[in-house]
């Protein structure tokens, strides 16, 4: 991930700089870190599980969000775009900001080679500052495995890991169960993902 020249940016300069740009950044601790563009798997991915997960709610009250809202977590200073977010109830919109959040109930990420150590740690310790946060997935998009952390109690979390096709995945905190197969639809691990691609 590249870093923006100047040495340090305040939020607010980071969100008028954001609100021009030609493509989103990540705000971390006064650094503006650039996101390039997703892979085709990365896109399947996050589409397969975004489709099912708005089919499976839409007579309940929660809403699916994908990578283009943004989520706020004050404590660490960060601003980013996780891939899906699932919010329940109502979203809690950051200074009355409709494309900024700071209630997610779960957290999903399809992992490139060059962000999965950071969505593995650093990023997911910042998540896990989140009083609403709750599940965690981690969708590897260059073969079948999927990481399930869903929290138990304060400072405890399991862990759950998938990698056969025809297992299926179900989420603690929320009635919805998803089959891999699905999960992977049309995805195709022969191709080669981009050095550049480090969409979080």
């Amino acid at each position: 991930m590249q870093i923006t020249e100047k040495q340090y940016y305040t939020p607010e300069e980071y969100l008028e700089l954001e609100a021009t740009a030609d493509y989103k950044s990540e705000y971390i601790e006064g650094q503006i870190i650039p996101m390039a563009g997703a892979s085709i798997n990365h896109n399947r991915i996050s589409l397969n599980l975004s489709s099912g997960l708005n089919f499976a709610f839409r007579d309940k009250n929660y809403e699916v969000f994908m990578g283009d809202i943004r989520l706020w977590i004050p404590q660490r200073l960060i601003y980013t775009y996780p891939d899906v977010m699932i919010i329940a109830d109502e979203p809690e919109f950051f200074n009355n900001r409709t494309d900024t959040i700071t209630n997610p109930q779960v957290i999903i990420e399809v992992l490139s080679k060059s962000t999965k150590g950071y969505d593995r740690e650093d990023k997911f310790e910042a998540y896990r500052t989140i009083p609403s946060f709750q599940e965690y997935l981690l969708i590897d998009q260059n073969r079948i495995h999927v990481e399930q952390f869903s929290k138990t109690g304060k400072k405890r979390w399991n862990l759950y890991e998938y990698d056969e096709e025809d297992e299926k995945i179900s989420l603690v905190t929320v009635t919805f169960e998803i089959s891999l197969q699905y999960l992977y639809n049309k995805v195709k691990f022969g191709v080669v993902e981009s050095e550049s691609e480090n969409n979080s």
